[in-house]
C-alpha cells in the first residue's frame, strides 16, 4: 500500500512538473515575436483635421476615422458604466484576464453549442485593447493566448485608467465613427457629458456588433441590445430598479449631425489642403487632429461663386443652345449618359424630360412626375435665330432647369470657364476663391494651377517699372509704328493699337489710361526688358520669363492669385504682400504650430 502511494505521490509530482513545463514552454512560444505594447504609452488614435472660416464656421474636415478624443477625466460616469457593464464588469479587479468570466463563458457556450446556439466571448476589456492596438482579427486559439499575454503585460505596464480611455477611444461604433465622443455627436448630436442614461448604453450597446445593432439601420435590434445592458446595468448597481424601468420604456431617439459645411468653398477648402499636406504631409494631416483657420468670408465667397457663374453663364448663353443631354427616343444608351452626368449640388439645377412642345412654352416632367413649365420668354436665347420652340427642342430631350424668381429657367453647362479670386490688398488674406464654375464637374483651380497670359492686365507693371527708373505721369513717348526683327527667317513684329490708330507723341499718363499697346513697347524698348523682368520676378508675378518685347504687353503665361497678389502692391503703396489662406494652425492639443 505505502508503495503505491509513494509511486502515486512521484507521478503525481512529475505530471504537475510536466504541466508546469508545458505551460512554460507554451508562454515561451507564443511571447516570441509579441508586438512592442510599450508603445502605447506615446499612442495618439488618428482623429480628424478641421477647417473653419474666419467667423469659426466649419468649411472642411479631412479624416481616415471619424474620431474626437477624449481623455478619461472628462468622460462621465455614466458612459465609463455602461461600457463596463455591457463588456466587462470586472474590469477594475482583474489582472488583464477574468478567469470567472471565462469560466462562465465555457459552461454557457457548452449549453450553446448542445442548442445550436451563438458562441459567447470572454475578451476583458484589456483583451479588446490588445487585439484592437497590437494583433489583427484573426480568430484563433493561437491570437487568442497571444491576446492574454499581452493583456498581462499591458495591465502591469498602464493604470485601468489609460487602458479605459485608450479602448473607449478606439472602438468602432457604427456610421463611420470610431471613439465614444465621435458617436455622441453622430447618433444623438450632443456632447458625451450631456448624454442620459439610456443612450450611453446604446453606444455601450454597439461594440459587439455596429452594424447588426446600428440605431439607424435597424432600431428594434439596437433597442435589444440596449436593454440588455440597462438590465447589466441594474444588476451591476449603477442603476436602480426604478430607473432601470423607466429608462427600458424609453423609445430609441436618434438626432443625426448636421454639419453644414459650405460647399461653395470647395476650391478654397481644396487648395488649403494641397497646401498642408505638402507643408506637413498627409499622415499629419488625416490623422492629427488638426485645426485649421482660414481667413474665407462665407458671404464673399457665395456672393464670388454667383456673380463667376452668372458671368459664365450670361456668355455662353449670347453662344446659343447645344441640345440637350441625351434623349431617351433617340439614344439607346440614354439612361447611362443621364446617370453619368453628375450635378453640383451647390447649382441647384434639376433633370427635366420635355413632356409636350407648345408655340409659347415646354411642358416638362421632374423627378417623382412632378410637371412644370418653362414660358417662352425664358427660352428666346435658346432659339436665337430659329421662329419656333419645336425647331429647337424634341419630346424626349432630358435638359437642365432651374427654378428662380421669374418661374423655372433652361440651363445648359457651359463650355467655358474662369476663376475668381477675392483678397485684402493690406494683409493678403484671401477672403474668397472660386477654382471654377463647377466643383464637381472639375476639380481643377483655375485661380492657382491654371497659368493664362494676362494681356494688358500686365501694363501697369511695365508704367510702374517706367516711374521707378525716372519717368513720370507727364513724360512724353511717342504712339507710332513699331517694327521689331525676330530673326533669319521669321518675319517682324508688328504690334498694333486696339483698332489700329497712332496717337503720335502722347503722356505717359495717357498711355496707361488707354491701354496704348505701341506706347508699352516703345517704354519696354527705351527702359530695357530685364528692368521689368526684374520687377515682375519681385512682385513674383514670373519665377522665370524669356526676355522679349512682347512680354510687355502680356504674353507669358501666370496664375490669376500671382497677378492679383501683385495687384495689391500698388493698393499697399508699393508693399507687397503674399496671399494668405491659412491664418493659423493647432494641434490636438491646442499648441499653436503655424501662425
Amino acid at each position: 500500500m505505502f508503495k503505491f502511494i509513494n509511486f502515486s505521490l512521484k507521478a503525481l509530482i512529475i505530471i504537475l512538473i510536466s504541466i508546469l513545463l508545458l505551460i512554460f514552454s507554451a508562454f515561451l512560444y507564443f511571447s516570441s515575436g509579441l508586438p512592442d505594447y510599450k508603445k502605447l504609452s506615446n499612442y495618439q488614435p488618428p482623429i480628424s483635421s478641421r477647417v473653419y472660416s474666419k467667423d469659426g464656421k466649419l468649411i472642411a474636415e479631412y479624416a481616415l476615422e471619424k474620431r474626437l478624443f477624449v481623455p478619461y477625466e472628462s468622460i462621465p460616469n455614466k458612459v465609463i458604466n455602461s461600457f463596463l457593464s455591457a463588456e466587462d464588469k470586472n474590469f477594475f479587479n482583474h489582472p488583464g484576464v477574468d478567469a470567472k468570466g471565462i469560466l462562465r463563458a465555457t459552461i454557457k457556450n457548452t449549453k450553446n453549442m448542445l442548442s445550436d446556439k451563438r458562441l459567447e466571448g470572454a475578451s476583458t476589456i484589456t483583451q479588446q485593447v490588445a487585439k484592437n492596438f497590437l494583433l489583427t482579427n484573426e480568430i484563433s486559439i493561437k491570437r487568442k493566448i497571444k491576446e492574454a499575454i499581452l493583456a498581462f503585460r499591458i495591465e502591469k505596464a498602464y493604470s485601468k485608467k489609460r487602458i479605459l480611455e485608450l479602448y473607449l477611444n478606439q472602438i468602432y461604433l457604427g456610421q463611420g465613427t470610431y471613439g465614444v465622443a465621435a458617436a455622441s455627436l453622430e447618433y444623438f448630436d450632443k456632447s458625451i457629458k450631456d448624454l442620459e442614461y439610456d443612450e450611453a448604453a446604446l453606444l455601450a450597446a454597439l461594440p459587439k456588433a455596429p452594424s447588426r445593432y446600428n440605431p439607424i439601420k435597424d432600431p428594434k435590434e439596437a433597442k435589444f441590445r440596449r436593454d440588455l445592458v440597462l438590465k447589466n446595468l441594474n444588476q451591476n448597481g449603477f442603476i436602480n430598479k426604478k430607473q432601470y424601468l423607466e429608462l427600458q420604456k424609453k423609445k430609441i431617439k436618434v438626432k443625426r449631425r448636421k454639419i453644414e459645411i459650405v460647399n461653395e468653398a470647395n476650391s478654397y477648402t481644396e487648395e488649403v489642403r494641397r497646401i498642408i499636406k505638402d507643408k506637413y504631409g498627409f499622415e499629419k494631416l488625416y490623422t492629427q487632429g488638426l485645426s485649421i483657420k482660414s481667413p474665407l468670408n462665407i458671404n464673399f465667397q457665395i456672393e464670388a461663386i454667383n456673380a463667376l457663374r452668372n458671368g459664365i453663364e450670361s456668355y455662353d448663353r449670347r453662344h446659343g443652345w447645344r441640345g440637350p443631354i441625351t434623349n431617351k427616343n433617340k439614344d439607346i444608351n440614354w439612361k447611362k449618359k443621364l446617370d453619368d452626368f453628375i450635378v453640383d449640388p451647390t447649382l441647384k439645377w434639376k433633370k427635366a424630360e420635355i413632356a409636350e412642345i407648345n408655340e409659347s412654352f415646354l411642358v416638362l416632367k421632374l423627378e417623382k412626375n412632378q410637371t412644370i413649365k418653362i414660358f417662352k420668354t425664358n427660352l428666346n436665347w435658346a432659339i436665337k435665330g430659329k421662329k419656333n420652340i419645336v425647331d429647337v427642342f424634341d419630346i424626349g430631350d432630358y435638359v437642365f432647369v432651374k427654378k428662380n424668381n421669374n418661374g423655372w429657367a433652361l440651363k445648359q453647362y457651359p463650355v467655358v470657364n474662369g476663376g475668381i479670386v477675392v483678397l485684402n490688398p493690406h494683409t493678403g488674406e484671401v477672403k474668397a476663391l472660386v477654382g471654377g464654375f463647377s466643383y464637381t464637374s472639375s476639380e481643377f483651380n483655375r485661380v492657382t494651377q491654371a497659368k493664362r497670359q494676362p494681356g494688358s492686365a500686365f501694363k501697369p507693371f511695365v508704367y510702374a517699372a517706367a516711374i521707378e527708373n525716372g519717368l513720370s505721369p507727364n513724360s512724353i513717348v511717342l504712339d507710332a509704328p513699331f517694327i521689331s526683327e525676330q530673326g533669319i527667317g521669321l518675319k517682324d513684329w508688328k504690334p498694333e493699337n486696339y483698332g489700329k490708330k497712332f496717337y503720335g507723341p502722347s503722356t505717359l499718363r495717357k498711355g496707361i489710361e488707354y491701354s496704348r499697346n505701341l506706347m508699352t513697347v516703345r517704354i519696354a524698348k527705351n527702359l530695357g526688358v530685364d528692368k521689368i523682368l526684374n520687377l515682375s520676378k519681385q512682385l513674383e508675378i514670373y519665377d522665370e520669363i524669356p526676355e522679349l518685347l512682347s512680354v510687355s504687353l502680356g504674353s507669358v503665361e501666370t496664375s490669376l492669385l500671382n497677378l492679383t497678389s501683385a495687384y495689391a502692391t500698388f493698393v499697399n503703396g508699393g508693399k507687397k504682400i503674399n496671399p494668405v489662406l491659412i491664418s493659423r494652425i493647432q494641434d490636438r492639443r491646442g499648441k499653436t504650430i503655424f501662425l
